[in-house]
């Protein structure tokens, strides 16, 4: 049986109450008002779980048609149904054009006022739907959502919100899994163009002959295999934002037909004669050096230029080692919500062990350690140092052992150390391996990893 509430707005007391209680039968809730005025008071009260106003054309202060506008702005996500004992065509043709869901003449049966009445509330209800997705969408991929304070990320992020506002192409740098497509849709919900699509392209996840018709399309029968028009992710992103990723991996070819792209708005797909026009926002990262590559010839330098009209830099984690106790929080409750079990606790040596650790793979390492070790351990322990990866236990201290004798980095000792902890950080924590490589026996290599706290 429907739900939700109907606004109906008649001053025909009789008709009015007759239509409220065809309704009500259904299983609606009717608010009911005898004019303009007192109908625009009840939008605004209850205009977030209205779905479908009911209007009568001719009102005593004024005629549903001027009013549909107030209606409109009061109510965006429902849905108006006019009603009229005197249609015309130019009327409802008026009612469609300014947003009315449809036009009905007084005197229809019940049954026809329901069916139209179902079926607005059915497409209110999907756009109400749309919007709260869209919401949840918003924050999960705002600046607010992401996790940390460090004066790096911070300032990464102030400069993205100014630069979010404007069609200013983007040059997103740091290392693999640091973040970058985070802050690619965090800069596109804060852009004019949040409402329109974000498409992500990974330029390294294609073959260099591929990338081009991925980029721009092509159109059927320009290459064996090519058995349908295909739109490329520039047209998809047409009036939104296109993400690249892995920059460059662009071949030569590609760059050229995409420095036009960005600087004209169309392009050219593959085997078609015609150009195609788009409004498109770049956004552009890597984890390479493009000055260097573009100063020595790997990449153009006009395309680098255009690229980096502002260039990001997002931090490692190992240059914001202060937010891992905030982001092992985060991972933890969502493995927890994601699994259906409560969240892993992290015993503070753990934890310790993961700040200290240097996180070569960024953010995405973490979340991984976090997730494989929601999965393996039970959940009446909290998480232990010897839980986690043997890469990660290498860089916890031991409690009880004795600090060396100084800690000036040039001693023997030190330097000794530090290289037995590098070849066994190297060796993923094969000690087998670690002895090889070092020269030196099993025995030898287990004294030295007692001796040195490792």
């Amino acid at each position: 049986m429907p739900d939700g509430t109907v606004l109906l707005i008649d001053d025909e007391a009789v008709l009015r109450q007759a239509i409220a209680r065809t309704l009500e039968l259904e299983g609606y809730t009717v608010l009911q008002a005898v004019d303009g005025h007192r109908g625009l008071e009840s939008l605004r009260e209850h205009a977030a779980e209205i779905l479908v106003i009911l209007s009568d054309v001719k009102l005593p202060d004024g005629r549903g048609l001027d009013l549909l506008p107030r209606y409109k702005t009061l109510a965006p996500l429902a849905e108006v149904v006019l009603m009229t004992a005197y249609g015309t065509i130019a009327d409802g043709v008026r009612a469609m054009r300014e947003g009315a869901f449809d036009y009905l003449t007084k005197g229809d049966a019940d049954e026809q006022i329901v069916v139209v009445v179902d079926r607005a509330a059915e497409k209110a209800r999907l756009q109400h739907r749309v919007a709260t997705l869209e919401k949840k969408v918003g924050a999960q991929y705002s600046f607010d959502s992401m996790i940390g304070h460090a004066p790096a990320l911070e300032q990464a992020k102030k400069t993205a919100q100014q630069v979010a506002l404007t069609d200013a192409t983007m040059l997103l740098e740091g290392p693999t899994g640091a973040g970058k497509e985070l802050f690619a849709q965090a800069i596109h919900q804060a852009s004019p163009r949040r409402n329109k699509p974000f498409v992500a392209l990974n330029c390294s996840a294609f073959p260099k002959d591929l990338l081009e018709s991925e980029l721009f399309g092509y159109k059927k029968g320009a290459f064996t295999g090519a058995l349908i028009d295909k739109k490329g992710q520039f047209e998809e992103a047409n009036g939104g934002t296109l993400f690249l990723d892995e920059i460059g991996e662009l071949e030569i070819g590609a760059q050229a037909k995409l420095l036009r792209a960005l600087e004209t708005q169309e392009f050219t797909k593959l085997g078609d004669s015609r150009p195609t026009r788009v409004n498109v926002r770049l956004v552009a990262a890597t984890n390479r050096n493009l000055r260097e590559q573009a100063d020595t010839g790997h990449f153009r330098a006009d395309l680098y230029y255009r690229l980096s009209v502002v260039v990001i830099r997002v931090p490692s984690l190992s240059a914001r080692r202060a937010d891992v106790p905030a982001l092992a929080h985060y991972f933890v409750q969502h493995f927890a919500a994601k699994l259906r079990q409560r969240p892993l606790t992290i015993g503070p040596e753990a934890l310790r062990a993961l700040e200290n650790y240097p996180w070569p793979g960024n953010v995405r390492e973490l979340k991984n350690v976090l997730e494989r070790a929601s999965i393996l351990t039970p959940p009446d322990q909290p998480l232990a140092v010897e839980d986690l990866p043997i890469e990660i236990q290498l860089t916890a201290t031991p409690t009880g052992t004795a600090a060396p004798a100084s800690d000036d980095p040039r001693t023997l000792r030190n330097v000794e150390k530090q290289h037995v902890q590098r070849i066994l950080l190297e060796a993923g924590g094969n000690k087998t391996e670690a002895a090889r490589v070092l020269g030196i026996a099993h025995t030898t290599l287990y004294r030295k990893i007692q001796e040195y706290g490792l």
